[in-house]
């Protein structure tokens, strides 16, 4: 009907200034975001704590925050924090250091705002749905909730949503286990 909206891709981003704002593309539409709170950021470092902790004990692969994620020129995003396993690391990166393929299981710390919410549980689910993420927990630190999204058949369907009394575990990290109580200690 209308002229198509732009499409947008990582060449893109590159042109655009380094101003701290945090760019991502999904399928071809540009989100934008400011610098995260506190409490998001706060949240985030335990997220990666506690996987990284269980990581090192069982020296099963890697935790990271906010990689790079580049499934193709118009899907370019950063996870806010993603596990992937030590058996697809080297395969899964490209010469920048980002991932092309899926990680294992990517976190998201929802911010406050409609826009962002929108892109977390509705792009992003389909987008790591789309793209073969086995798992995906969107946290919630205004709630102190986990909605826990896992793989069944071709996509991602909510398994469930833990609350402060419950232990988040995943059958993709054997052994993992974190009362999410401690993904908001402090808060």
């Amino acid at each position: 009907m209308g002229m198509a909206l732009r499409r947008f891709t990582s060449r893109d981003l590159e042109l655009m200034p380094d101003d701290g704002k945090r760019r991502e593309i999904i399928d071809g539409e540009l989100y934008v975001s400011r610098q995260p709170r506190f409490e998001h950021q706060f949240v985030n470092g335990l997220i990666w704590q506690a996987l990284h902790r269980w990581s090192v004990a069982t020296n099963s692969g890697y935790a990271v925050v906010a990689p790079g994620l580049v499934f193709a020129e118009d899907d370019d995003v950063v996870p806010d924090v993603a596990w992937i396993g030590r058996d697809r690391l080297d395969a899964a990166l490209d010469d920048a250091g980002h991932f092309r393929v899926a990680p294992d299981l990517i976190a998201e710390v929802l911010s406050p705002g409609r826009s962002n919410e929108e892109r977390d549980r509705e792009a992003k689910l389909k987008l790591y749905s789309r793209r073969g993420v086995r798992e995906y927990w969107i946290v919630d630190w205004r709630t102190r909730q986990v909605e826990v999204y896992r793989r069944q058949g071709i996509g991602l369907e909510l398994v469930g949503t833990l609350g402060q009394g419950d232990a988040l575990e995943s059958p993709s990290l054997r052994g993992f286990t974190v009362p999410v109580r401690e993904l908001f200690a402090g808060l």
